[in-house]
């Protein structure tokens, strides 16, 4: 069981998601689906070789992947909770949990070594309405490639509208991760679950734009967002 070693993700296994919109432009967010999660296990440890369950615990939807462990002759278990979808609360939970769990197996970890990845807004189409800033763009990852530490080192995004290249990133040698990586995706994640805009964040610091952002400035921001209640609250 030591010996198995799972396999990065392909660029067409990654999903790219609008985290957030400013009128200078927008970030993206590197995900895995639930399909590429299914297909890496049944690849790994065979179709037989692994399975999943749901638990509700103090009302949150938890999924439990266990993989078969020939040596031991036992189930390697593992555990992660889901969070809320606002549109389909219990399909959403059941699916986000399972890929949770799947990050614990060890599928998808190296996204957590993604760049911070900024849109400009002459690559993309922001559109305003309700006073809320909003893009109907879809983007697609063209190009992925890792170190020896399995983290990113390529990256190349399409703007799938237009077919134009509108990010790319290319890194020589081994790097350590950049831990700013990881601030800007939970500032991404409290930003989505609270509803605060950008812009507010921005100007409450006095930046001009994300990218401007210090990992203090961020620090802070996201204890702030913390203390925010849901947007559907």
């Amino acid at each position: 069981m030591e010996d198995v070693k799972i396999r990065l993700l392909r660029a067409d296994e990654i999903e790219c998601r609008i985290g957030t919109i400013s009128e200078k432009g927008l970030s993206l967010l590197l995900y895995k689906d639930a399909r590429a999660d299914m297909k890496i296990l049944d690849e790994t440890f065979g179709c037989f070789g692994w399975k999943r369950t749901h638990q509700s615990i103090d009302g949150n939807l938890y999924c439990t992947v266990e993989i078969w462990d020939s040596d031991k002759k036992s189930w390697i278990a593992k555990q992660d909770v889901g969070t809320v979808s606002y549109t389909e609360k219990e399909k959403g939970q059941a699916s986000d949990s399972f890929k949770r769990a799947c990050v614990s197996v060890g599928i998808g970890r190296e996204l957590y070594s993604a760049p911070f990845v900024w849109i400009s807004a002459q690559k993309c189409n922001i559109q305003r309405k309700n006073d809320k800033l909003i893009s109907y763009d879809k983007f697609s990852v063209s190009e992925i490639s890792y170190n020896e530490n399995r983290e990113i080192i390529g990256l190349s995004i399409i703007n799938d509208d237009t077919g134009e290249i509108v990010y790319s990133m290319i890194q020589k040698g081994s790097q350590k991760a950049n831990p700013v990586n990881s601030q800007f995706y939970e500032f991404n994640n409290e930003l989505k679950r609270t509803g605060v805009l950008l812009d507010a964040v921005l100007a409450r610091y006095g930046v001009g734009s994300i990218e401007e952002m210090t990992p203090e400035l961020l620090n802070k921001a996201i204890n702030s967002l913390k203390k925010t209640k849901n947007k559907s609250a």
